[in-house]
């Protein structure tokens, strides 16, 4: 057997309720030092936005053309609708759609337009 300590968060009167003709005055306790920040965290930053843009592109004759961006991208218009990720995903699989490297819009999502293609059993 390995002694360990183990320490867990409980809410009165939800989890515990005192035992009769006891105190808990002499009690020791301590505050549980703060969450370590993530590595993720401090090097990314903030979490973006989890919406895109849709920047409506039209060359002459064809179909419309589209590129996709973050909201916070310098290259987004201002005042487009917001997709949610399943939306922006519809519009990035239509022919004519590019997705914007300069935000990071490509790299977050075409690893979710490839699936998981990619994997194999090896």
């Amino acid at each position: 057997m390995e002694a360990a300590e183990y320490r867990v968060w409980v809410r009165a009167p939800e989890h515990v309720r005192p035992v009769d003709a006891s105190t808990t005055d002499q009690v020791p306790t301590e505050p549980l030092p703060p969450a370590p920040t993530s590595v993720v965290r401090e090097v990314l930053g903030e979490r973006r936005p989890s919406d895109w843009v849709l920047a409506k592109v039209r060359e002459g004759r064809g179909p419309a053309r589209g590129v996709l961006h973050a909201p916070d991208c310098e290259e987004a218009p201002e005042g487009s609708p917001l997709l949610d990720v399943q939306r922006a995903l519809d519009v990035a699989e239509k022919p004519g759609t590019q997705l914007c490297t300069l935000c990071g819009c490509a790299q977050e999502l075409t690893p979710l337009l490839s699936g998981f293609d990619h994997i194999t059993d090896s």
